[in-house]
């Protein structure tokens, strides 16, 4: 039997900062290498009601996040076939949208049901990319750097900066990756005081003044000192940041927070080029006091990749899950084993 080296598949992504759900319609062939191309994309906005819901399940019974799970699937679905209108794909690739993520209680949460996604748009669909890393003892996060080492081999460091800043650093062949800092869950957070949904540009940051105790309050945080593999969540967010950002000036907040995001990403930026990609990326202040701390040549490329290639990587994690390779690294997540993860659904 020949092999297959074509694929076309649709990946979505919901990220932490709840700016919507990325849709990408990706094209995957294998010659000696992999090679991609981004054919359609879009981010739907998410509705008020799905921003509030999403933003809270966290804190509700058993019962409620799993009832969310099926209704946040429907709705996917619904969202799918819209856009798809027609086009046709191979497979879904959904990572969908993490609720708790605890690696040392060996549990992590993605709610969007691959079943019911399968069940409304009648197209096999892979979810549920992280609970297999988890259960082997790893982190089950960053999930992108087998994508990194497979369609980005040309950039020493890739980072990602979304809700979190991670970053993927490749070394004789090998990758290791693992998250850096919160970014944008933090930013937005303090513009929600300001009564808006994000800083554009940075241009509240920037006409900020920078509070030297609290620079040095979040520098110090433990994490920082950890070895990877490591990897955030809203919980560590909750518990070590937003208590010490408290009675202070919002625009002084920002203009703190981006600096300190940049000074924890510059520390690894030594050489070589690093490509950054992610919703941050748009925030020129940020990028701005990142060129400033790195040693590395900062690459930014097309809006399309900057804004898709997290849904087009779940895609080709998709893609590797169908073929039973390997699509999650021991290197990067300290799991027991490389491993393939990934429930697919038929219809």
């Amino acid at each position: 039997m020949t092999e297959k080296i074509k694929y076309r598949v649709l990946g979505i992504m919901s990220g932490t900062s709840l700016d919507g759900i990325d849709l990408a319609i990706c094209t995957f062939t294998k010659n000696q290498e992999w090679e991609y191309k981004i054919d359609k994309s879009d981010t739907l906005k998410y509705p008020i009601f799905w921003k509030s819901k999403l933003a809270t399940t966290h804190t509700k019974s058993k019962a409620i996040v799993e009832e969310n799970n099926i209704q946040f699937g429907q709705y996917i679905g619904q969202t799918i076939n819209a856009f798809l209108n027609n086009e046709q794909v191979d497979f879904i690739a959904s990572h969908g949208h993490t609720i708790f993520h605890q690696p040392e209680n060996n549990y992590t949460l993605q709610i969007g049901c691959g079943k019911t996604i399968s069940n409304a748009t009648k197209i096999t669909t892979i979810n549920n990319f992280r609970s297999l890393d988890v259960s082997l003892n790893g982190q089950g996060a960053p999930l992108v750097p087998i994508g990194d080492l497979l369609l980005f081999p040309e950039h020493k460091y890739c980072v990602n900066l979304g809700g979190f800043a991670n970053i993927s650093i490749k070394k004789n062949e090998k990758i290791i990756a693992f998250d850096i800092c919160p970014a944008n869950i933090v930013l937005n957070d303090i513009c929600k005081e300001l009564g808006i949904e994000y800083d554009s540009n940075g241009d509240i940051s920037r006409k900020g003044k920078i509070i030297p105790t609290l620079l040095q309050q979040l520098n110090q945080l433990d994490f920082y000192i950890k070895k990877a593999p490591k990897s955030l969540g809203r919980e560590w967010v909750e518990e070590n940041i937003l208590p010490i950002l408290k009675n202070n000036n919002s625009q002084d907040l920002l203009c703190t927070f981006c600096e300190h995001v940049a000074i924890q990403i510059g520390k690894f930026l030594t050489d070589e080029s690093a490509l950054f990609t992610g919703g941050g990326v748009f925030n020129s202040f940020l990028m701005e006091r990142i060129t400033f701390h790195s040693k590395s040549k900062i690459l930014m490329p097309n809006k399309e990749l900057i804004e898709f290639k997290e849904s087009l990587i779940f895609a080709f994690l998709g893609v590797l899950r169908v073929r039973n390779e390997v699509n999650c690294l021991q290197s990067v997540t300290g799991a027991d084993r490389d491993n393939c993860g990934g429930l697919i659904h038929e219809i």
